[in-house]
């Protein structure tokens, strides 16, 4: 197992200004997964409950399941959003299963090269990473509520990634700055090689030692659900990543384009709609129309 993935698997009710759904298939680990499965086949660790249907556990089939743990009631977030879509308004959490989750790596992950920590209790992420034994290239995520709630413990798992990857909400909680560039630089001064600060459907800022790059956004004239293409960014970034086994800025640089254009398709439609009908061919025609938007 080259890519691990440690993150959620939940079942979400979304409303937007285009739709409602219930009970479909979310969690940052089920989209990350899904984002990488592009480019490799990655394992996940996570739990889900006996209540996940068939339908839901087919669509998981793009993904390597014998770390996920089946017992109880699935994670179950409710929310919606209004027409400014780069921010969900939460009406409901409920932890379920994942409340007593405690990750096991099987024994054929504990070697991978590449390791995803989606967003989840960053005391769980450093549980992951004290099972790992191959010094895996980490690429980490977080959320709004770990930053207020167990910043030590996030600090403890920024200070060993190689990548760090906030949105631009976190980054100024974070740092208490409004300057993304500033944040940037601060998290860099953390100890990770890359940081990352998404802008939602504005892009994405890479940086790195000295130098910086700017991602923008995939221009889409339809956004019906933004749910997931965070996670769905940094999977396909990863993903990426570890199927060039290349960790230049360089290639980090087209990474980043790569899981850009993998959660523009994510945010066309609700939940994982999306991965039943893209294809590589597909995201390889929107890569080509990045290069042609960045071509100066």
């Amino acid at each position: 197992m080259n890519l691990v993935i440690v993150g959620t698997i939940g079942l979400d009710d979304v409303e937007t200004p285009f739709g409602k759904v219930s009970s479909v298939l979310g969690g940052s680990g089920t989209y990350a997964g899904m984002g990488a499965s592009f480019f490799v086949k990655p394992g996940l660790v996570s739990i889900a409950g006996d209540d996940l249907s068939k339908e839901h556990r087919k669509t998981l089939e793009k993904i390597d399941i014998s770390g996920v743990s089946f017992l109880g009631k699935t994670f179950h977030w409710e929310g919606f959003y209004e027409f400014d879509m780069n921010e969900a308004q939460t009406k409901k959490t409920e932890l379920n299963s994942l409340a007593g989750f405690k990750p096991v790596l099987p024994d054929n992950y504990k070697e991978a090269k590449y390791l995803f920590l989606a967003n989840i209790d960053p005391t769980i992420q450093l549980e992951v990473l004290s099972q790992t034994s191959n010094k895996p290239f980490v690429v980490l995520d977080t959320m709004n509520y770990w930053i207020a709630n167990a910043r030590e413990a996030l600090t403890s798992v920024i200070k060993k990634s190689n990548l760090v990857v906030m949105n631009e909400g976190e980054a100024r909680q974070f740092f208490k700055t409004p300057n993304l560039i500033k944040a940037g630089k601060m998290l860099l001064d953390l100890g990770p090689e890359y940081a990352i600060i998404k802008k939602g459907e504005h892009g994405a800022l890479l940086f790195s030692d000295g130098r910086f790059f700017s991602a923008p956004g995939y221009p889409l004239e339809e956004v019906k659900d933004p749910t997931g293409a965070g996670d769905s960014f940094a999977g396909a970034l990863i993903g990426y990543l570890a199927k060039t086994k290349d960790n230049s800025e360089t290639n980090i640089r087209k990474a980043v384009i790569y899981g850009s254009i993998v959660a523009s398709f994510c945010a066309e439609d609700f939940s994982l709609g999306y991965s039943k009908k893209v294809t590589l061919s597909d995201i390889e025609e929107r890569y080509r129309v990045f290069q042609q938007i960045r071509n100066f």
